[in-house]
């Protein structure tokens, strides 16, 4: 099981949006069975699931004082992505969710100010020696301060070389549990999140593979069973 978590000190970076969307994708690119877990406690990533009537990605509840054994229970049912979405904050909750966590993906949107609340995570994700991804999220088409932005990123670790432009079919999709893939939206939108989560599942591949001898099914690992739903997302830290 490959562990990855979208985490930003910044509200309003689009964790939530993207986690839902890449999970969905990976479900779509057969690397699933696919979890998501909601730790903000704002819920809003659960809140999506609940009003979703596809019937994946799974979502699983866990709390911290047990993660370690719940992230166990989900290896052994057969899951092979798991996604966290995490609190706009630097909390005792994030640290622990990054240290079982396989990669960290820093969504960043080209401002000043999430440049800057950038800082506390990365901060935090290298103390723990975990790898790290930016991605560029809701910027403007062809506007400089996104070249800027990512040059900028480029000093403190690798910048995703797929950005997401920012599209009303993104936060619209999300309203009922669905994401720009399983609408009649921009095809824009749908390429940007396909090769996001392609970028992401290398970036995965080559996180996992010099600490584990074995090698990570492709589609056919769509083929297991199921993973059990845990109920509504709760944290405690």
């Amino acid at each position: 099981m490959r562990v990855m978590a979208f985490a930003s000190q910044k509200g309003g970076s689009g964790k939530t949006t993207l986690a839902g969307h890449i999970a969905v994708q990976a479900e779509r690119a057969g690397a699933g069975p696919v979890a998501i877990i909601d730790t903000d406690p704002q819920g809003s990533l659960s809140d999506w699931w609940n009003v979703r009537q596809a019937q994946t990605p799974v979502f699983a509840q866990t709390f911290i004082s047990r993660l370690v054994q719940d992230l166990q229970k989900m290896r052994d049912i057969g899951i092979q992505i798991l996604i966290f979405d995490t609190p706009p904050a630097i909390t005792a909750t994030i640290a622990q969710v990054i240290r079982v966590c396989d990669l960290v993906v820093i969504p960043t949107r080209p401002s000043p100010h999430d440049l800057r609340a950038a800082g506390a995570t990365v901060d935090l994700v290298e103390n723990l020696d975990k790898s790290l991804v930016f991605v560029l999220n809701g910027a403007t088409p062809r506007a400089r301060i996104t070249a800027e932005a990512a040059i900028a990123l480029s000093q403190h670790g690798t910048v995703a070389p797929v950005t997401i432009h920012h599209r009303t079919e993104f936060a619209s999709s999300m309203i009922d549990g669905r994401t720009v893939m399983e609408i009649a939206g921009n095809r824009r939108s749908v390429d940007e999140i396909t090769r996001l989560w392609s970028y992401l599942a290398d970036r995965l591949d080559r996180c996992t593979r010099p600490r584990e001898s074995r090698t990570y099914p492709g589609p056919a690992a769509h083929n297991r069973p199921p993973a059990t739903y845990y109920g509504p997302a709760t944290e405690t830290a």
